[in-house]
Formats: C-alpha cells, structure tokens, sequence
C-alpha cells in the first residue's frame, strides 16, 4: 500500500503539503456533518416541549442517532477500503442531509426516530471513511494530532450547532433551522467531492464481494486488543453522550440557570472537547510516543472523577465555576475520540484500517444507543442528577479495567503499532 510519505509520492515536502490540504477537506466535512447530526442536542429542549417527550425520548432520540452509525460502520469500513474516502464522502453527507430534512417535517415521535437512525448512518458512516483517510495520508508519528485535528470536527460542529443553531431556532423554529443546517451540509459535501482526493493506490484494498466482508468481519471479531479498546469506546461514547445530550437540562433544571445559560455549557463542553482532541493527540504522539492506551486511560480518570463532581453540584454554585469545571470535564470525555480512532486503528495492518474503524465505532456506539436513554430514565425515576452522574462514574470503573487489559497486551508483546515507511 503506498502512502503519501512512501516512494513515489514526491518529495517528503510535497507529501506534507498535500496531506495537511486532504485533512482540511476532512476537518471542514466533518465539521459540517456534526452540525447537523448533533442539532439534536441543542435543538432537544424545543423539541421536548413541542412534540412533549420525556427525557427518556430525548435520550432516544441520541441513541437512534448512534444505532444508526452502529449498523452503518462495518460495510461503510469495508466500502471505504474498497472504494477510498472521496466518493463516500459526497454519499454520507446526502444520506444524512435528507434524513434530517424528512425529520423537519414530522411530527409522530416514531416516525421521527426512524429517519435520526437512516440519518445516524451517514453520520456514522464518516468516521470509518475519514478514518482511513488519515491512515494513508498521516505515518505514525504524526498520525495522533491529524486525528486529533479531524476529530475537533465533531466538537467544532456541535459548539457551531449551539452558538448558531439554538439562538435561531429560538426565533424561526427548530424545523426550519434544521433544514437549514442540511443545506450546509449539502453544500460543504459536493466541496469535498470536488476538493478531496485519495492516496494515489490507495483505493480496492479489499475485494467487493459478501463472501470477501464476512471474512473480513470475522479477522476483525477475533482480535482480542481490538475488542478491549472497542468494549472501552462503548463506556466512554456513553458518558461523552450523556455529557452532551443532558448539560442543558442538568444546568436549567438541577442549577438553576437560563435556559441561555445552560445552552452555553454545552457549548463549554464542546469548545473543551475541540481542545482536547488536539492536545490529547499532540500528548499522545510526543510524550507517549503514539501510546494511545494510557492517554486513553488518563482520560477515563478524569471522567469518572467529572461524574462524581457532577453528582453533588449544588444548586446555585456560581456559573463561571460551572463553566470551568464542564471545560475540564468536555476536555477529557468530548476530547477522547482521536485516540480511541487511532487506537483501533492501528491495531491492524493499514491495509484493514477502514474496517477496523468501522467494527470499532460498530461496538462503541451501542454505548450511546444504551447511556443516553438509561441515564434519562435514571433523571426520570430519581427525579434528580445525582444517581445517574454516579451511573456515569461505575462506566468509566469498567472502562479502566478494560483498558488496563489492551495494556497488559501491549506490554506482553502481543501487538504492534502499525508504522508507516
């Protein structure tokens, strides 16, 4: 498999300067993708009141997001394999502008759900293929931040979702401003296709047959440092996904504050998250030496020291406090996902890159389609935060054992980072 920094494709110089252009492409589809696909966060308390759901529909509606990732990642990995990044990114990005334009349009709370999972597979199907695209263009040793910086497309667009999303659909309506946000999409999706372009070769990694994806499924189900960080993502999906779909709810409802106010800690979370996937990926390639495991591990510490905090904030603790303590706990849980990315990719040969991605975000996202839900009934049945923050905190205990396990692998030499030339 050839990369950009292998032999011949040009001087190392020329390599550089077209890998960091393709992750522009990567970082501004990205961005536009997590507009729309995390609308639903911002836009939930409008559409709570409209449509008179309860927090465990809310949760719902996250989780159908993620189910539709979950059922989306393994063939979107294998096709990225198969096809490249380029064509897919134009396919994802009008799968999920249309589903959510259906969504406006709606008002049974079934059939809403149904169309945020056909939606949930375009947003989901962007990680395996961009995934790979950062495999080829990126060798290992810059690999982390590249992520990193890709990833920061998800919180950039879910920060832009509530500063820009919410104050208008607060003026024209969570409808109107959802199809807007499509359009968006629609438009930043056939840039990319334009602007975009794979590794030279890099494209008909796998053979395009069932017979020849089952395989693949199946090398991909029988390795053991795979399934531990995949079984650590599904624990920290949940937690980064409750942060972000009850913030706004935990802060008007449990603190006190304006449903402005609290409207900004999700966008605190999500600026944090944005720096987190940056620097964690900057820490993991320069002090840890591409090390994903214990930055991984760092982070869930962190987590699970947030969600005990959480769990006995008082009401009417001063807001700039809140505002500080959300950053921090935004930096670790909405920071984590370039790692975990990096992590589940270079478990295997680069060649496999994609579909490793997609089995990896295949397992994590059933912790989203779980946490959002259970925490919500948890708020519904407590009728407060503090059980389901403890919930939060038993998650990120299982997490740390799990992780603790892919290191006992790497350690005992079972396992190589995939290198680059």
């Amino acid at each position: 498999m050839k990369t950009a920094w292998g032999r011949g494709s040009g001087p190392e110089a020329d390599g550089l300067s077209a890998a960091w252009r393709m992750l522009g492409w990567l970082l501004l589809t990205q961005s536009a993708v997590a507009l729309v696909g995390r609308s639903l966060a911002p836009l939930a308390p409008l559409m709570e009141d409209e449509l008179q759901l309860s927090k465990a529909q809310v949760g719902l509606l996250t989780a159908a997001l993620f189910l539709g990732q979950s059922l989306v990642s393994l063939p979107a990995g294998f096709l990225a394999d198969r096809y490249g990044t380029r064509r897919l990114l134009l396919v994802l990005a009008l799968c999920l502008g249309c589903s959510f334009v259906v969504v406006a349009q709606l008002e049974l709370f079934w059939w809403i759900v149904f169309f945020v999972v056909l939606g949930g597979m375009g947003y989901g199907a962007m990680h395996p293929v961009s995934n790979r695209g950062i495999i080829f263009w990126f060798p290992l040793t810059r690999r982390g931040t590249a992520m990193g910086l890709k990833q920061m497309g998800v919180t950039v667009g879910s920060a832009l979702a509530v500063l820009l999303l919410l104050p208008l659909a607060l003026q024209i309506g969570w409808r109107l401003t959802m199809v807007m946000a499509c359009l968006v999409l629609f438009a930043i999706g056939l840039a990319a296709f334009w602007g975009y372009r794979d590794v030279p070769g890099s494209e008909g990694g796998t053979a395009a047959s069932f017979r020849a994806f089952l395989a693949s499924v199946l090398r991909m189900a029988r390795h053991r440092r795979l399934w531990a960080i995949s079984l650590s993502a599904f624990g920290l999906s949940a937690a980064q996904m409750c942060l972000t779909t009850y913030v706004v709810f935990f802060g008007h409802e449990q603190l006190g504050y304006s449903l402005v106010a609290a409207g900004l800690l999700l966008l605190t979370s999500e600026v944090g998250g944005s720096l987190g996937r940056v620097l964690w990926g900057i820490i993991s390639d320069r002090l840890f030496g591409g090390r994903r495991i214990i930055v991984l591990l760092i982070i869930t510490l962190m987590t699970a020291l947030g969600s005990v905090v959480a769990a006995f904030l008082p009401a009417g603790v001063p807001f700039w406090l809140t505002v500080a303590f959300v950053a921090v706990l935004g930096f670790g849980i909405a920071g984590y996902n370039g790692i975990w990315m990096n992590a589940a990719a270079e478990s295997v040969p680069k060649q496999w890159a994609g579909l490793a991605s997609g089995f990896s975000i295949s397992v994590g996202s059933w912790g989203v389609i779980v946490g959002p839900p259970v925490f919500g009934w948890l708020v519904d049945a407590s009728g407060a935060y503090t059980v389901p923050w403890l919930f939060v905190t038993a998650m990120m205990a299982m997490v740390a054992s799990l992780l603790l396990w892919a290191g006992a692998m790497d350690k005992a030499g079972l396992v190589k980072a995939v290198s680059s030339p």
